[in-house]
């Protein structure tokens, strides 16, 4: 599957402008990291953008997100490493996260969160006016990003990423597609 075909599938599961650009930006970090890790850029990008593709039909029930996903990409023929890793994102199920692809993932999908809530709540509302050193700080910090959950982002080392490098790695990888995102 393409880029744009799977846009275009992407399109048609979601229909919440901020949920199509929460898979923008995990896109745009699993593309990065993938550079970083010397992988498959095209792959982690189609597994980064396609996470998210059943949460419209399985908001608010745990138990179905990312199954239903993950089978909708396998009838839709995508790799077996791409269905394992977007079934694997969500923690309710269990399930061991194996590959390097599967790890990105679990800590990219609430790290974008934490880095647009950073954007939001500067002045400019730019994500070209957040730096690492902000985002640190404002990890430590319960109430802020809520739904950025920590301990996932910070399962980052599962990667041998330090917090900072991750940080820094998100934060170059949407500052690239601030634009599209409205950031």
């Amino acid at each position: 599957m393409t880029r744009e075909e799977a846009y275009k599938l992407l399109k048609q599961h979601l229909k919440n402008k901020n949920l199509i650009k929460h898979s923008l930006a995990v896109e745009a970090v699993m593309r990065h990291l993938a550079k970083h890790f010397n992988e498959d850029v095209e792959k982690w990008g189609l597994a980064g953008l396609l996470h998210d593709i059943d949460y419209d039909r399985t908001k608010g029930d745990p138990q179905r997100h990312s199954m239903e996903g993950a089978d909708l990409l396998a009838e839709q023929g995508l790799s077996e490493d791409i269905v394992y890793a977007v079934r694997v994102h969500n923690e309710a199920h269990g399930l061991p996260r194996n590959t390097l692809m599967d790890k990105a993932l679990y800590s990219t999908d609430p790290l974008t969160g934490l880095i647009v809530a950073g954007a939001l709540i500067r002045p400019e509302k730019k994500l070209t006016a957040v730096d690492v050193e902000f985002l640190r700080k404002r990890f430590g910090e319960k109430a802020f990003a809520r739904g950025a959950n920590r301990e996932i982002i910070a399962a980052c080392s599962e990667m041998g990423l330090e917090l900072e490098e991750f940080l820094a790695l998100g934060l170059e990888a949407m500052q690239g597609i601030a634009d599209e995102m409205g950031l």
